[in-house]
């Protein structure tokens, strides 16, 4: 009963997301704490140090601010499935289970350079699809790295996923050398320009090199996950296994673009998750960009499965665990 109401497309169900997503930050915007004392904070990349010069430490606003960032992640993950329309119905539960997934680590609600850097990844996501069955050179590839590159001055790590732009053209171009070239010159391209206002404004060009280093490859402290925390991590890890068991099932009655298409959010998963395991500055703030893929795959899966008592229970449980954890918390 409660996984069919959230399963329907009425506004009903957009006021319910709605109150689920202002339940899951009402902590955060009615108790802003600091931001982690990690390494992104205290030598920002240049955007980031932009939009936190902005706030100016008004705690409230930074928190408010990435409250709107996650809602309009969830309008865009919705209007992804909408526009290339691969999970095979129309569903707002994409951004139901992004809401949900960003509440599983509550020192991370506030204003981070992740949630900028994961709005320009599902972008360039959603560019990348557009280059499918494009005759000739497919210049979106341009626009996906240049949105890639831009993300990555907010959050240094986001340069990983240049390696979707490889892995997306292997899948959907046969591997155009010309695309190539021209997706890695647009994940160049914010870079150059800002080398080039350092330089033009008289800053220490060097200093950028050092900055973008220091994000990428200095140690992070560990976070400490509580019982609760990693029962819920085992959790989600086992119902993205079964969602995975579930997708290979049907892939083959899904139309080819469809099934292109989860390739590339299984290759986006696996790329938050080597990140997150061989990069020493990443800790669990990748849960914004990991919840990109993970959604899509939620939803698949309780779209698509056939029983009915057990993905009741598997729903009513991925919401207990974010209510306790939120509860638990404050």
């Amino acid at each position: 009963m409660f996984l069919r109401i959230f399963k329907g497309t009425g506004p009903g169900v957009i006021f319910l997301i709605f109150v689920t997503l202002v339940a899951v930050w009402i902590n955060a915007l009615l108790h802003p704490h600091v931001s982690p004392d990690v390494i992104y904070e205290t030598q920002p990349m240049p955007l980031y140090g932009l939009l936190k010069m902005l706030v100016n430490n008004h705690q409230s606003l930074g928190v408010i601010l990435a409250f709107l960032m996650v809602s309009v992640l969830s309008i865009l993950l919705v209007y992804f499935n909408t526009s290339v329309f691969f999970i095979n119905e129309r569903t707002f539960l994409p951004a139901l289970f992004y809401i949900l997934i960003g509440g599983l680590f509550p020192e991370f609600q506030v204003l981070n350079p992740v949630l900028p850097a994961t709005i320009f990844l599902i972008l360039s996501i959603i560019r990348i699809m557009d280059g499918y069955h494009i005759t000739g050179t497919a210049y979106s590839f341009f626009d996906a790295g240049i949105l890639i590159g831009m993300g990555s001055l907010f959050y240094a790590n986001l340069i990983w996923f240049g390696l979707l732009l490889i892995i997306a053209i292997i899948l959907l171009r046969t591997g155009n050398l010309k695309e190539l070239v021209i997706s890695l010159a647009g994940l160049l391209t914010p870079f150059l320009i800002t080398f080039g206002i350092y330089y033009v404004a008289g800053k220490d060009v060097g200093s950028l090199s050092k900055l973008f280093g220091a994000d990428l490859f200095s140690k992070t402290a560990g976070y400490q996950f509580s019982r609760l925390n990693t029962g819920a991590i085992v959790f989600y890890c086992v119902l993205i296994l079964i969602s995975v068991v579930q997708l290979l099932k049907y892939v083959n009655s899904k139309k080819i673009k469809s099934r292109k298409t989860f390739s590339l959010l299984i290759w986006t998963f696996l790329i938050t998750a080597l990140v997150y395991i061989l990069i020493p500055s990443v800790s669990v703030e990748m849960i914004w960009l990991t919840g990109i893929p993970v959604s899509y795959l939620f939803a698949n899966y309780f779209l698509s499965v056939k029983k009915k008592l057990v993905p009741e229970i598997l729903f009513f449980l991925v919401f207990l665990f974010i209510i306790l954890i939120q509860v638990l918390h404050h």
